[in-house]
């Protein structure tokens, strides 16, 4: 059993904002897949499901970011997953609108959920996907950029090209082939080459 955990922030509010891309892509991927409805278990929501053959837990932590790592600790416990079996999908501000990028292993990058989730599992060896957001074009006002929503042609690119990028790297990486699933698909902003 694989756990895709995607990161956000719960409430209406926060429901568009570019910090809220990890949580767009579990409802298109919950969606696009038949899965269970997101169901609440203690901070976290959760939908069960087979995606390419596997068995798939997708979460949403109900944390808020900051405190992502108690959410992701507690499912794992609960579902059984080892750290090898996780994936985590989330905003990158580093990265042009709508690029992805794979990673099997990497720092924090100044992404406070990231930060949460490696202070609460202890090691920074789990496989992530990034969502590329973009940056601020002011410099001083990424609080106010991450927590901005996207655009409804951001939402259409993200639902007709980036969201069906990232669900095909997810099919090479759940089949152990992430090397391949990052020479095709880091760096690219379309689902169709």
């Amino acid at each position: 059993m694989f756990l895709i955990t995607c990161l956000g922030n719960p409430g209406k509010e926060y429901q568009f904002n570019r910090h809220n891309a990890g949580f767009l892509f579990a409802d298109f991927l919950m969606q696009n897949n038949g899965f269970d409805d997101f169901k609440k278990k203690n901070n976290y929501c959760f939908s069960k499901g087979n995606l390419f053959g596997e068995s798939v837990v997708i979460l949403k932590p109900q944390t808020f970011m900051n405190l992502s790592g108690q959410a992701v600790t507690s499912a794992m416990s609960f579902f059984k997953i080892p750290i090898d079996k996780m994936i985590v999908i989330y905003d990158d501000i580093s990265l042009p609108f709508g690029v992805t990028r794979i990673r099997q292993r990497g720092s924090a990058g100044g992404h406070n959920g990231l930060k949460n989730i490696e202070k609460e599992l202890g090691t920074a060896d789990y496989q992530r996907i990034k969502i590329g957001v973009g940056a601020p074009e002011v410099h001083g006002t990424l609080v106010n950029f991450v927590l901005g929503n996207f655009s409804e042609e951001q939402l259409k690119t993200f639902k007709e090209e980036t969201f069906v990028q990232i669900e095909k790297s997810l099919e090479l990486i759940l089949h152990g082939n992430t090397a391949q699933a990052m020479s095709l698909f880091n760096g690219k902003n379309q689902s169709k080459d």
